[in-house]
């Protein structure tokens, strides 16, 4: 560990600081200690909840004085942050002392003006750790070709046990923020443990899905996952273009190259935050093409317009959709998302086909989200008797 030493003291839901009325709360981060293998000269970032975990925004960059690094949130809602310290990448985070992914930092305002001081044990990409995926989970494709979006992106997929035994075609999942579902050591704020969940519900109720999932893209996460215009917050919108690439480019590859029920029945879509937004879109447009839907924490008080729920498409009354969010995570999510599924109902889609949880003491974060996933998959997905 390389101790930085002068004499400077000090520094999760992104939408929370953009939706809140900001107060004037100071606090100024400082790193005391960093890994004796950072380079010299390089640039660290404070990322978190107040910037949509983009994992290096220029405007996060700590200053590097007197060998220290050091942020001033100058102007901060109260509420608490998660954040974690990168050099400008999820690939770059800190990990713990093993060099295995740890929990979001957090910080709670108790003063107008306050001083943190920390220390970062290692960096990921110079702590390689075992993979924690089961032998179900492969990569598909490191750079599969996004069209329409002129971009490239690792794809996950995991097969059932079974798959190479058999000759099942099996239901698709479709799932975002592919680095958090797997293997902890990809994941910056902790995975959802898809694959050793659904390994379980093989064993208990034969519940067997294919699932794919589509890593984010760091900083241009914010555009690919907003198909509407977000309040308060300049996006690019490439949420349609996103849901084109899935539904128009990854389905039909999966669908020719793996064993797949390829009815809209039989596919879904489900996301977290952002991922959560982007998941519902996807549902309410492409019903012909993904008839299920995840919805957890969706960003709806973020979108600034009303969402109108067409009854054009005669798929929608077949879509079954599950809506989940925290009671602790503030901000009028939890309003927000019943009052979508109840528009929902009133467009005509039927009751018994929207199932909608709130956890009392879920908050927004991958903690909650994991421990919901076995709940939502299996009411979407259980095998009919």
């Amino acid at each position: 560990m390389r101790r930085i030493s002068c004499s400077y003291h000090y520094v999760y839901l992104f939408f929370f600081a953009i939706c809140s009325n900001l107060v004037s709360a100071q606090v100024t981060f400082v790193i005391d200690e960093i890994p004796e293998n950072t380079p010299v000269g390089e640039k660290i970032f404070i990322s978190g909840n107040f910037e949509g975990w983009t994992g290096g925004q220029d405007k996060y960059k700590m200053k590097s004085m007197q060998g220290k690094y050091v942020y001033t949130f100058n102007e901060m809602d109260e509420r608490p942050i998660e954040f974690k310290f990168t050099r400008g990448s999820w690939a770059t985070v800190e990990v713990d002392h093993e060099g295995l992914q740890m929990e979001n930092r957090t910080y709670s305002f108790k003063r107008e003006n306050d001083t943190v001081n920390l220390s970062i044990s290692r960096w990921h990409d110079f702590s390689p750790a075992k993979s924690t995926a089961s032998k179900n989970v492969r990569v598909l494709d490191e750079n599969f070709d996004m069209l329409p979006l002129n971009k490239k992106r690792r794809i996950w997929i995991y097969l059932p046990e079974e798959y190479e035994n058999d000759q099942k075609k099996y239901p698709v999942l479709y799932m975002h923020d592919g680095q958090n579902l797997f293997d902890a050591t990809t994941s910056f704020s902790g995975e959802w443990q898809v694959d050793e969940t659904l390994d379980k519900l093989k064993d208990s109720i034969g519940l067997e899905l294919i699932v794919v999932a589509i890593d984010h893209g760091g900083a241009e996460r914010i555009d690919e996952y907003s198909p509407w215009n977000l309040e308060n917050y300049p996006t690019n919108a490439e949420g349609d273009q996103y849901v084109r690439f899935i539904s128009e480019n990854l389905k039909p590859y999966v669908d020719e190259n793996y064993r797949t029920l390829k009815e809209a029945e039989n596919t879904g879509i489900m996301g977290s935050s952002l991922g959560g937004l982007i998941s519902f879109y996807t549902a309410i447009e492409y019903p012909e093409v993904f008839g299920i839907a995840g919805i957890f924490s969706p960003s709806f008080p973020l979108v600034d317009e009303e969402i109108e729920i067409s009854q054009r498409n005669p798929e929608l009354q077949k879509l079954r959709i599950y809506f989940m969010s925290g009671g602790r995570e503030g901000h009028n999510v939890v309003k927000e998302m019943k009052l979508m599924s109840e528009k929902m109902i009133q467009s005509g889609i039927p009751v018994e086909n929207i199932y909608t949880r709130v956890n009392p003491v879920g908050e927004h974060n991958e903690k909650l989200w994991k421990a919901e996933f076995e709940r939502a998959v299996i009411w979407l997905f259980e095998p009919k008797t």
